[in-house]
């Protein structure tokens, strides 16, 4: 396997394909590396399947979507500090351990919200549903 070419270097611009290609390989890692971005991936999943079957709106399903997005990108980018944050600093450091704590807490924030925004949105759409 080739080493990575270092891309912070380069003199003229990546092709747009290959942009792509480390995008995707970013969302691979994430995806087999972390077991809360596959249980996020579940979740939106089923809340898609929900808000399917209750035939939600075009503008409930964007606030739907977006909110799943969220909580992913919150997800990602935890992984992406917590990485970082073990390269530059491999022995317990408080500031270390505090960066990583605030990332995971934004996943949770992010991850509150979605369930918050489910809960408006669907919940009275299921009600109505299961009316009698």
């Amino acid at each position: 396997m080739n080493p990575p070419r270092d891309r912070t270097t380069s003199r003229r611009a990546l092709p747009l394909w290959a942009s792509f290609g480390y995008a995707v390989r970013g969302i691979y890692a994430v995806a087999w590396s972390q077991r809360n971005f596959r249980i996020h991936v579940v979740a939106a999943t089923l809340v898609c399947a929900v808000a399917w079957w209750l035939e939600c709106s075009r503008l409930e399903w964007a606030i739907l979507l977006i909110t799943m997005g969220f909580v992913l990108v919150s997800e990602a980018l935890n992984t992406a500090v917590e990485t970082v944050v073990d390269l530059v600093s491999p022995e317990y450091h408080v500031l270390a351990a505090r960066a990583k704590d605030v990332a995971a807490g934004a996943v949770l924030i992010a991850a509150l919200t979605a369930v918050g925004v489910a809960v408006v949105i669907l919940l009275p759409l299921m009600y109505e549903r299961i009316q009698p």
